[in-house]
């Protein structure tokens, strides 16, 4: 080994100090999701009816479309933390690890963009793609 004392040996190879935030976000994240949820299901079921043009109406309304899309951001988010864990927990090579978490965050963004992009259409022009 070395000359020197025991502390000085592992100096430098405690924590990071990084996966606290990482798991933090992901309780934010989780606890966004339920009330974004319990608002989506709460506005739902206080619906008159679920005809086509009531909802269009609905998703249409600014107080709608802005937490559906707060709601596309947070669930896109919080699967792509907990994904990123589940990859770097299960896959040794490092290389396929760096690929996958790669092929996530393309998936997770563009999966939000898509959904959101899909409300702000609805919301500014009234017409389902």
């Amino acid at each position: 080994m070395g000359s020197g004392t025991n502390i000085g040996k592992v100096r430098g190879l405690g924590s990071a100090r990084e996966g606290a935030h990482h798991w933090i976000i992901q309780r934010v994240t989780a606890v966004g999701n339920l009330a974004l949820i319990a608002w989506l299901l709460i506005s739902l079921l206080r619906l008159p009816n679920y005809e086509h043009e009531l909802l269009i109406g609905w998703l249409s309304s600014p107080l709608v479309a802005v937490p559906m899309m707060l709601m596309l951001v947070s669930i896109f988010w919080h699967l792509r933390l907990g994904l990123q864990v589940l990859i770097e927990d299960y896959v040794p090579d490092h290389g396929l690890k760096f690929g996958l978490i790669i092929l996530l965050n393309f998936f997770a963004i563009g999966g939000a963009a898509l959904g959101i992009f899909a409300v702000a259409k609805v919301a500014f022009t009234g017409v389902v793609a």
